[in-house]
């Protein structure tokens, strides 16, 4: 994954706590990018508009958060990009059945 652009927050310290618009947590996509299993990238809404403002994701594949950013006011342009999981760790999903 490329950095974050200058114009960004970007912070190396790892599980740095993020401000989001709200308290509530509505995933809105999961996805598993690279077919493995497990999931690589998380979209929530915080707020509970229905619009995402919390990203993360997996970019090594071990199932853990590498990069978390948060679009606050929601325009489309992270407002702050984190290494780790931003204090915000995904919840975990029972297990699932592919027919």
């Amino acid at each position: 994954m490329s950095q974050a652009p200058e114009s960004l927050d970007s912070t190396a310290t790892g599980n740095e706590t993020v401000e989001t618009r709200g308290d509530e947590r509505v995933e809105l996509l999961r996805a598993d990018t690279n077919h493995d299993g497990k999931t690589d990238v998380w979209v929530v809404d915080t707020d509970g508009d229905g619009k995402a403002d919390l990203f993360q994701f997996d970019t090594d594949g071990d199932g853990k958060v590498d990069v978390t950013m948060v679009d606050i006011d929601e325009d489309g342009t992270p407002d702050e990009v984190v290494d780790g999981d931003g204090g915000l760790p995904p919840e975990q999903l029972p297990p699932t059945v592919q027919l």
